[in-house]
């Protein structure tokens, strides 16, 4: 695998991290194919249960190298059909970020743009250092936008804001994201990792099916009528309650001890 993508486990928790700090892990064709093997092998995995996702250096990830599509790496001599097909196979790693049975979170260290914010926002979670910065980037770049932001960002602060967001591509503070709720806090940049590591850990010492459940029951508020998901509900919720990690669970409270799950 290539080290422009770092990929490492403990426990039931997986970090990714995208290694380009010198480019603040601009994309770059290396990047996009290493986070498509990474996402793969993480979505097969019934091990993990939590997925970070960061950047390595004083970036995030700060979108499409521009400087790649100064000198042609993206622009080869393909039929559009191609390149279509190409970028939509790409632009999975953000389905498995939202689709994949593990919740995963969006560690943002610094710049967060263009299809970088994408991958952030199709995240299950998002936390923020304080002196990152976001922008969709798009627009100055001269794109319309990939990798699902568009999509993901309208879902998580409505359509009038996505659309301020999208077609003027101003920069955003990590403050005005937590307000915005596009991030779920903007904590010191020191405590970042620490304080993402221990959300992490506190999922994954949770009931591994109902959380798995609860993650396809918000994916599926988004997609279903309300008639369709109450079926979907009523259906996990009636399966997780024969679970052993159910019973567990009951037996933890009276006792007052913490529970041991065991995902089954």
């Amino acid at each position: 695998m290539s080290d422009t993508v770092l990929y490492e486990t403990d426990g039931a928790i997986a970090t990714v991290t995208l290694n380009r700090p010198d480019r603040l892990n601009a994309m770059n064709k290396e990047l996009i194919a290493a986070m498509v093997e990474t996402m793969e092998r993480a979505s097969s995995d019934p091990a993990i249960r939590v997925l970070i996702l960061t950047g390595a250096g004083r970036g995030f990830c700060a979108g499409g190298d521009l400087a790649g599509f100064a000198d042609g790496e993206f622009k080869e001599e393909q039929p559009i059909e191609t390149k279509i097909a190409d970028l939509r196979q790409s632009m999975r790693t953000s389905q498995r970020l939202r689709e994949s049975s593990f919740v995963s979170i969006a560690a943002i260290n610094g710049a967060c743009a263009g299809a970088g914010m994408s991958w952030a926002l199709a995240c299950d979670l998002r936390y923020a250092a304080q002196s990152a910065k976001f922008s969709t980037a798009f627009l100055n770049a001269g794109l319309s936008g990939d990798f699902g932001g568009t999509f993901s960002l309208t879902q998580i602060v409505g359509t009038a804001k996505a659309r301020e967001l999208y077609l003027l591509s101003d920069r955003v503070t990590a403050a005005d994201a937590e307000r915005l709720g596009i991030v779920s806090e903007a904590v010191p940049d020191e405590d970042l990792m620490a304080h993402v590591r221990g959300k992490a850990q506190q999922m994954a010492d949770a009931a591994p099916i109902a959380l798995r459940c609860i993650k396809q029951n918000l994916n599926d508020a988004t997609k279903l009528s309300m008639s369709e998901a109450m079926d979907n509900e009523a259906d996990r919720h009636s399966r997780c309650g024969t679970t052993e990690d159910n019973t567990e669970a009951a037996k933890a409270f009276l006792e007052k001890r913490k529970p041991v799950f065991k995902g089954r």
